[in-house]
Formats: C-alpha cells, sequence, structure tokens
C-alpha cells in the first residue's frame, strides 16, 4: 500500500485512533494518584516535588497522629522591628527562639503573633549590632503562640503552652505537644497527651491543658522540663467564653522527656523509660502547695539549682496576678526528689515587685554558691501605665541574700519586659524584650558579663569548655550548670558571702532561719579548685541521682569513673604486690649468696669460719662432726625454734655439701626442721617468689 493511500484511510481506521481512549484514562489516573503517593510515609516528607515543598511535619507515635501538611514553608525573616514574650532554647551554642510577638514597623498593635523560629550561634563572637542569627522555616503545624516555653533535652525541643493571637482574635486548638528533633530538623505532633499519676499528683489519665504565661524549665541532664503555674482563659483553651473570668493556677506540671526514666511517676515505677510520647504528671499537692499561703500566679520566673535535695531544687520568683504580686523576699522553693513546696525567706534590699522578668543561674568554679540573675520586668500597677524595669538584681544561693548590681555609667539597654535570657560562656544573651509604646525599632540583641557586672558590645566566645558549658571542674559531673564555663564570682557577691572568685564561700546556709526542707537538711555540691597560686578551694561534693539519660552528660552514676577507679585500683594492688615480692626475692638472693659464699670459705677450710646455716641431726642430739668439734645446743627464745649450731673452735671442720653442691637454706632452723629444705639446693628465682611468695618468706625469716 502506497503513502497516499494510507493517508486517505478514515481517522476511525487509524491504529492510533484507538489509543486515544487509553491514553486519556493513563492521564486522569497519573493526575490523581500523584497527590496520593507524595502523601506515603515512604517518600521524604521534607522533600520538595514538582507539586511544593513539604512543611517537615512528621506523624508521631501517640495517640491521635498528625498527618502531614503540604503547605509551603517560608525562611523566618529576621529583619524586624521588635520582638518579644518567645518561647527559647540553648543546646550545644545554640540558642533556638521560636513564635512570639514581632513588628515590622514602630508602632504596630495588630498581627504581632508569629511562628517565627531562628536561631542564635553562640560558638563564635559577634556583636550586638549585627548578632549571628539565621533563619529557619517557618514550620506549617505548630501554632504562633506566645508566652509558652521551649523544653529541650540534648536532641529535641518542646513546645508546651502559651497563647494565641488576640488582635485578630485566634481560637485555640486542643492542646498538642511538638516536638522539634534538632539534627534531621522535622516537627513532630504528639496528640491527646494525657497525665499519670505519680507523687503528689492528681489522678493520671487526665488531658492535658495548654496554659499560658506561667514558668518554665528545662534540666535536659535529669530528663525531664517544667512548666509551673500560669493562666487559663479564652485564648489558650478550646471552647472557654471570652465572658468567663482568666483562672490562675498554681500547679506544676512535669514533663519526662521520651527515653528517660523518672521513679516519681507509676507507669515508671521498676526502672521503666516513657516511651516516644514522653510521660506527664501534674503535681498539686506538694507539701504547701494547696494552702492559702501559696497563691495562684503567673509570669514568674523558674530556676535550677543543683544541690541541696538529691536532685536538685526549683526556685520561683517573682509573677503574680492582675492586682497581685508574688513577694519577693520570700521564695518559694520545690524539692525534686520528693515533689514538695517549701518557703524560703531571703535577706538584704528586696527587689520591686514585677512579672516577666528573665533569669539565669551561673556557677561558682567550685559550686559553693548558684548565683542567680534577674533583669528587667515590669510594674502593672496602675492597670494600664506599666512600668517596665531595667535594672540587674542577683540572689545568691545557698545565702538567699539579695543584692542590686550597680549600673552606674554604664550603656544600660533600654528598660523591657517579655526578654529571653540564655547563659553561655558565662554572658548572659538577652533576645528581645516589650520597650514600651514610645521606642522605635531595635536591634534587641545585648550581652552582660556576669562575671563583670557590666553591659558589653559584643559576645565574646571562649575556646574550651564541653558542649554543656560547664565548669571545667564541674565536667565529669552531669548536674554541673550549664554555661557557666568561663564565669567567677563577682567581687560585688564575694563582699556578702565570702570567698574569692573561684567560689569558698563562707555562708554556706540561708541568712534567715530555714527549718525544714532540703535547705534545712541539704547542702550544696562543691568541687576541687585550685586558685593560681595552687591552694585548694573546697574539696569534691556528692551529686544528684537522677533519671535515666541516654545522652552524654546524662544524670545517674559516672559508669566510665567507676570502671576506672576499679582498675587504677586493681593496677594498685598488682603494683604493691610485685613490690613486696621484689623485695622478698632481694632478699632471698641476698641469703643465698652469702650462704654459698660462706660454705665455699667453709670447705676451702677458711679458718674461725662459722656457719649458722649447717643442718642439724635428725634425732636432736648433739654429735660430734670431726676432731676438736662439738655442736652444742644454744636456746634463746622460745622451744627448740631459737635453737643454734655453733662450732666451737678454729679446728672446726664444716660436713661436706649435700648433694648439688649448695648448702641447705634456713641458718635459724630448729633442730627439727632439718628434712625441710626450702631452697631444694636451687638458685630462687623471682617468677618462684611470685608463685609461693609465702615460702620465699619463709626462708628470709627463718635467717
Amino acid at each position: 500500500m502506497s503513502c497516499d493511500s494510507d493517508l486517505s484511510q478514515p481517522l476511525s481506521q487509524s491504529p492510533f485512533y484507538a489509543m486515544y481512549p487509553r491514553l486519556s484514562l493513563l492521564t486522569i489516573l497519573a493526575v490523581l494518584t500523584l497527590p496520593l503517593l507524595y502523601e506515603m510515609s515512604w517518600i521524604d516528607m521534607a522533600s520538595i516535588g514538582i507539586i511544593g515543598a513539604k512543611a517537615g511535619v512528621i506523624k508521631a507515635s501517640g495517640d491521635g497522629a498528625a498527618t502531614g501538611r503540604l503547605l509551603k514553608r517560608v525562611d523566618t525573616d529576621t529583619d524586624v522591628c521588635n520582638r518579644w514574650a518567645g518561647q527559647s532554647a540553648l543546646v550545644n551554642g545554640t540558642i533556638y527562639y521560636y513564635g512570639g510577638h514581632s513588628t515590622t514597623e514602630s508602632g504596630q498593635m495588630n498581627d504581632t503573633w508569629s511562628n517565627d523560629f531562628f536561631t542564635i550561634d553562640l560558638t563564635e563572637s559577634w556583636d550586638i549590632s549585627s548578632p549571628t542569627i539565621k533563619g529557619l522555616p517557618r514550620p506549617s503545624g505548630p501554632p504562633a503562640v506566645a508566652n509558652g516555653f521551649l523544653w529541650h533535652s540534648y536532641d529535641s525541643l518542646y513546645l508546651y503552652g502559651g497563647i494565641v493571637s488576640d488582635k485578630p482574635i485566634a481560637i485555640p486548638e486542643p492542646y498538642t505537644l511538638w516536638e522539634y528533633q534538632i539534627k534531621p530538623g522535622n516537627w513532630i505532633e504528639h496528640s491527646n497527651p494525657k497525665t499519670s499519676q505519680g507523687n503528689n499528683s492528681q489522678p493520671g489519665n487526665q488531658p492535658v491543658q495548654q496554659t499560658g504565661e506561667g514558668a518554665g524549665v528545662s534540666i535536659p541532664e535529669l530528663g525531664r522540663g517544667f512548666y509551673f503555674a500560669g493562666h487559663l482563659d479564652a485564648y489558650t483553651t478550646p471552647g472557654w467564653s471570652n465572658q468567663t473570668p482568666r483562672i490562675y493556677l498554681k500547679s506544676l506540671l512535669e514533663y519526662t522527656y521520651p527515653g528517660q526514666s523518672h521513679d516519681g511517676v507509676e507507669s515508671l515505677a521498676g526502672g521503666k523509660t516513657a516511651g516516644s510520647d514522653g510521660v506527664w504528671r501534674n503535681v498539686t499537692q506538694g507539701g504547701i502547695q494547696d494552702q492559702n499561703k501559696f497563691p495562684s500566679r503567673a509570669d514568674g520566673v523558674l530556676v535550677h539549682v543543683p544541690g541541696f535535695g538529691a536532685q536538685g531544687i526549683l526556685l520561683s520568683i517573682a509573677g503574680g496576678q492582675e492586682k497581685s504580686f508574688s513577694q519577693m523576699n520570700v521564695i518559694d522553693v520545690y524539692d525534686i526528689a520528693t515533689s514538695t513546696w517549701y518557703k524560703q525567706s531571703t535577706s538584704g534590699p528586696t527587689p520591686k515587685i514585677r512579672v516577666n522578668p528573665c533569669a539565669v543561674a551561673a556557677s561558682a568554679p567550685d559550686g559553693s554558691s548558684t548565683n542567680i540573675y534577674m533583669y528587667g520586668g515590669q510594674n502593672l500597677i496602675p492597670y494600664g501605665q506599666q512600668t517596665q524595669y531595667d535594672d540587674m538584681w542577683v540572689l545568691t544561693v545557698p545565702s538567699f541574700t539579695w543584692l542590686e548590681v550597680d549600673m552606674e555609667g554604664q550603656s544600660v539597654p533600654p528598660a523591657r519586659v517579655g526578654a529571653s535570657c540564655s547563659i553561655w560562656d558565662g554572658q548572659m544573651v538577652v533576645v528581645g524584650g516589650y520597650t514600651g509604646p514610645d521606642l522605635s525599632c531595635e536591634t534587641g540583641f545585648y550581652v552582660f558579663s556576669l562575671k563583670d557586672l557590666k553591659w558589653q558590645n559584643n559576645f565574646n566566645a571562649l575556646s574550651g569548655g564541653n558542649f554543656q558549658n560547664q565548669q571545667s571542674s564541674q565536667e565529669k559531673d552531669p548536674a554541673g550548670l550549664s554555661g557557666s564555663y568561663g564565669y567567677e564570682v563577682p567581687g560585688a557577691v564575694q563582699s556578702v558571702i565570702g570567698g574569692n572568685s573561684l567560689g569558698g564561700a563562707t555562708i554556706t546556709a540561708p541568712a534567715q532561719t530555714v527549718t525544714e526542707g532540703p535547705l534545712a537538711t541539704g547542702k550544696a555540691i562543691t568541687y576541687t579548685v585550685t586558685d593560681s597560686n595552687g591552694a585548694i578551694s573546697t574539696q569534691t561534693g556528692t551529686s544528684f541521682s537522677g533519671g535515666n539519660n541516654n545522652n552524654n552528660g546524662g544524670g545517674g552514676p559516672n559508669i566510665g569513673a567507676i570502671v576506672a577507679g576499679v582498675v587504677a585500683g586493681c593496677f594498685a594492688v598488682l603494683a604493691a604486690y610485685l613490690g613486696f615480692c621484689a623485695w622478698v626475692y632481694r632478699r632471698q638472693l641476698a641469703l643465698y649468696k652469702n650462704h654459698v659464699a660462706m660454705a665455699q670459705r667453709a670447705a676451702a677450710g677458711a679458718p674461725h669460719e662459722k656457719s649458722s646455716f649447717l643442718p642439724s641431726s635428725t634425732n636432736g642430739s648433739s654429735q660430734p662432726t670431726g676432731k676438736g668439734t662439738s655442736i652444742t645446743d644454744q636456746s634463746s627464745g622460745i622451744g627448740a625454734a631459737s635453737t643454734r649450731l655453733t662450732a666451737t673452735n678454729s679446728n672446726d671442720v664444716v660436713p661436706p655439701l649435700p648433694a648439688g653442691g649448695l648448702p641447705p637454706a634456713g641458718g635459724n632452723s630448729s633442730v627439727n626442721s632439718s628434712n625441710d629444705d626450702l631452697l631444694v639446693g636451687q638458685e630462687p628465682s623471682f617468677v618462684g617468689v611470685l608463685l609461693n611468695p609465702r615460702r620465699s618468706l619463709r626462708v628470709i625469716n627463718r635467717d
């Protein structure tokens, strides 16, 4: 058939015509199937495909696991006007900052809530005008919240609590714990969390509520995070009417990280560890916690101090309600190991009442004092005319004495509230803070030297230090405070508690009397530190017992130190034994050579030679051994063991040597022990002494 005839065929008779419906069907199936395949778990959640970028949200293994979002992630813009009330955590030299408020222009009042996510690098030095910050992708799952907390382990962040926007009004969703895995950069949703029953807690199996404006703290070496007090209202709780008054809390919510143990929780009894969703406990009955003298509050700070209790203590500082505030001259102290609250009075001038300050804790090199630095905050009275503070205070523990830092002549940052404070290399790094309506935009990064008590223009990254940035003297103890590397006790603090820059505090108990609790029965963990003159400031104390921690620097006994101690002890015993055997061998060899020489001289007829190593007769009686010779039995001591055989004149004749040509040993042997030939005619060897030191010892003792 010619080409012309082929082209002249009707289209319905063409072989391609029959394929059109099939091709159309395959195209439709491909369009419908691609998005479904993209959602399957075996496809990389963070990959970028032809239909957009994934948000990095991964399903959790717990109840109500989340589904991945298809919203494209946009990197956080770090160029803002102001920033405050965010959630931050410091892990291995990096500050992670999430959410809070941010504005893009001066005077902005609406749309300030964000889910911005960025880091600040503290492993390098930088100027406060140009900090080393990096914007991370804004997640599509975690909500835009402020005044919550960002707990952290050594490899994950956990976002808890916070309030949602009121301008414009946002509706909160049922609480979900969001975990950020640092290394892969993934967000994981742990939905429908419920509490477990434990010491001094509410009954278990209760839904975890989202609270706002509470005080949080992370203790990664213990494997737990804490969130104290706060409030519930229409911006934290779904279904809450804005006509219903806000409820202030005084409970302590505790979260045990995945893989960690906690003997204060019933579900983890017997050394069990928390599953992938962690374990929650709501402590409401800890000592004075359910009494009227322990008020509900919000907007305070929570600080961890090692020592005193078996797992350290927590201090609740500042905070209050709308018209009443927490005392600053009485501090609420929580004993972590016993889940019990106590009160402790302070001494010295007292800071003004305030809410939303920030605080960090620094440890003296020897651990004899822990100094808590509190910065800023505000007074809410009178309402609508809030006053922000720019002061810095130090609460030194265990003295529990307040002292105000002298800022005269310094370039002090504008007064602020809601700032984030972190400690690294002995410096306080301040991020953000609300400065009132009158201040225009600012960089929002400041650094305070904790040992020099001065604001400085740059962050100075120090060389050295471990991943927890502990004092060098505390690196082997996971309880040592993180961030204290390079810190020294300031002179102003020394004048109150005694000692020197390395520690050595002479005030080792609260200045105000304490009658019960860990401050009455416990003490600080101290460490051996030598000053520049080589003098020892203080000796090593006893650390706390923590939960199971699978990370470096985890709580519990230091297995490596124990093994090293055992091995060192074994080597010490072995060295002592070898030294003893060497001494015995040298003594025995010297006796042997001396005896051989005497025997040889006697055999050669040396005159006036006396031999005290000669054997006695087997029957114990004196017998003649040759011409003019007699053997006398001279007792000096107890029994026959003190009998000696003595030649009596110059013509004494020594009997011939026994077989082998070597004399018998044991010059002090009794006449009844001549058959105990300890040398057996052999020169002593070191190996022989090692194998039978008792036999060799008998040889030298008989001489």
